[in-house]
């Protein structure tokens, strides 16, 4: 099969990290729509696996969180009325956790905006954390349940609450609403109020709708697929926080963090993919153990290179849900009789 050389990988993922679109980067570099797709994917996917073993034991001080809005394939409202919409398309939220003091962007997750995406989110940055923090979200209702569940009273918390109102005369239809103020609730333990704040986690925000070119708005480069939309955030994650300068920092977000101690190019993430390539040949389909939200089960989730990912859901432990990918591996072995699952 033809393989792009790292050059021009590292000349695709360079122009789709600063906010070109697939097909403006087609007509820039000559390579065809499925090829910078297929690159998309798989770089999503690398960098999602080496950031997820790189941003741990992380010694941050204050974190804030927030959700920014995109949808995919059609926004919740012409959702019913769009042709062979997929089962996952209208609004998809991306939840952000940043370092105020390092601007390190250190867990993103793409999904629904409801209680149980929330619980999965803070679940994942407790995991990554070295010791206490002081975290800020917005109003949003759901991070009390999930920040009571996950960390308890082993957290100092607030809430930011802001207040809008909309302007009374003037396009109100594209024109943001007007703040008209903030309120600062203090929820568990004892956040030091000069630092209740989630004005890095939207500014952050900003800069996602800058490089990503699907986050854009009243465009018509929104995503038709959602593991592409959270490939795309994988891949931003990954440039944000170890190529791109922070210009207050003078250094990346995972310098000041201390996550590495070299100023990466985009050349190194096509490293990251070539490796992640190499891991992908020897084992073929990868395979994920997750533990069910609701009840005692167990998930697995069969990640195969050129197919949409899909989970399997049903495993009463983790030995059952090992015996099932035992069973998927001896199944597609070369020169093996397939054999039948129970």
């Amino acid at each position: 099969m033809n393989k792009l050389d790292p050059k021009t990988r590292a000349q695709i993922i360079h122009l789709l990290c600063e906010g070109s679109s697939i097909r403006a980067v087609t007509r820039l570099t000559g390579a065809s729509k499925n090829t910078v797709a297929r690159l998309l994917v798989d770089a999503g996917r690398a960098c999602a696996e080496f950031q997820d073993r790189a941003l741990r034991n992380l010694k941050c001080e204050r974190i804030q969180l927030d959700e920014i809005w995109s949808f995919v394939y059609a926004k919740n409202d012409n959702v019913k009325k769009a042709k062979a919409a997929p089962a996952d398309a209208g609004d998809a939220w991306t939840w952000t956790a940043i370092c105020a003091d390092t601007k390190l962007l250190i867990s993103t997750l793409v999904g629904r905006r409801d209680t149980e995406y929330a619980l999965y989110f803070v679940d994942d940055l407790r995991s990554r954390l070295a010791h206490r923090v002081q975290i800020t979200s917005d109003g949003h209702k759901p991070y009390l349940a999930a920040i009571d569940t996950v960390f308890g009273e082993d957290v100092d918390y607030a809430m930011l609450q802001k207040i809008y109102g909309s302007e009374p005369q003037g396009e109100k239809r594209y024109s943001p609403a007007k703040c008209l103020g903030a309120k600062k609730r203090e929820i568990t333990g004892s956040p030091d109020p000069k630092h209740i704040s989630t004005s890095f986690a939207e500014r952050q925000n900003l800069t996602m709708r800058m490089h990503m070119r699907r986050f854009t708005r009243l465009t018509n480069a929104f995503s038709k697929k959602l593991e592409n939309h959270a490939y795309a955030v994988a891949m931003h994650q990954m440039f944000y926080n170890f190529v791109r300068i922070h210009q207050t920092l003078k250094v990346t977000p995972a310098m000041a963090a201390g996550v590495t101690d070299k100023l990466w190019e985009v050349s190194d993430i096509v490293k990251v993919i070539e490796a992640w390539e190499a891991e992908q040949a020897v084992a073929g389909i990868t395979y994920e153990i997750g533990k069910d939200r609701i009840g005692e089960g167990f998930h697995v989730r069969i990640l195969p290179r050129y197919a949409e990912p899909h989970t399997e859901f049903g495993f009463k432990t983790v030995e059952a849900a090992n015996g099932f990918i035992e069973q998927q591996k001896a199944s597609h072995r070369p020169g093996r009789r397939r054999k039948e699952l129970k």
